[in-house]
């Protein structure tokens, strides 16, 4: 049984650091990307719990589907270049955004949601899924949280 948890005195940087070795703890060796997908948003949840939401979406067919996630239920599906998420998957880079709703194209799945971060993941170069996290504080998520993520996001390339 695995006991992963933040260090509620440690700072940002220890954060991201244990979030991602409990991460790659929780995948190593584990093929199946659905499994390894659902434990780490069950992490980020843990490890992140001003989030309302965390969690993943997969490019299926060349649109995002929803994946493993923490949250309240969620839009199904994204297409690309729509929303955050679908910016993130059409431009293969972070999408960091400070107010959702002053974001062209927002997809309100929860309408408590006020700032997100999303992360692209990719393999050969090509978009295969993204983290997607919500706050539902504005401006919620600086640098230290998208060098993490995006570390987070390099390490599971090859895992989901």
């Amino acid at each position: 049984m695995f006991d992963f948890s933040p260090d509620p005195n440690g700072s940002k940087a220890d954060l991201y650091r244990d979030l991602l070795a409990a991460a790659s703890a929780l995948t190593d060796g584990e093929r199946d990307g659905v499994a390894n997908m659902a434990n780490v948003a069950a992490l980020l949840g843990e490890f992140l719990p001003s989030c309302n939401w965390t969690g993943f979406y997969r490019m299926v067919n060349g649109e995002l589907v929803l994946g493993p996630f923490v949250g309240r239920p969620a839009c199904i599906r994204i297409p690309v270049g729509v929303g955050v998420c679908g910016a993130a998957a059409e431009t293969g880079q972070t999408q960091l955004v400070d107010d959702v709703h002053a974001f062209p194209g927002h997809i309100a799945c929860d309408a408590q949601s006020r700032s997100e971060l999303v992360v692209p993941i990719k393999q050969a170069g090509q978009v295969i899924a993204v983290i997607d996290l919500d706050s539902p504080d504005l401006a919620f998520f600086d640098e230290e949280d998208r060098d993490g993520i995006e570390a987070l996001a390099a390490m599971l390339a090859d895992r989901i």
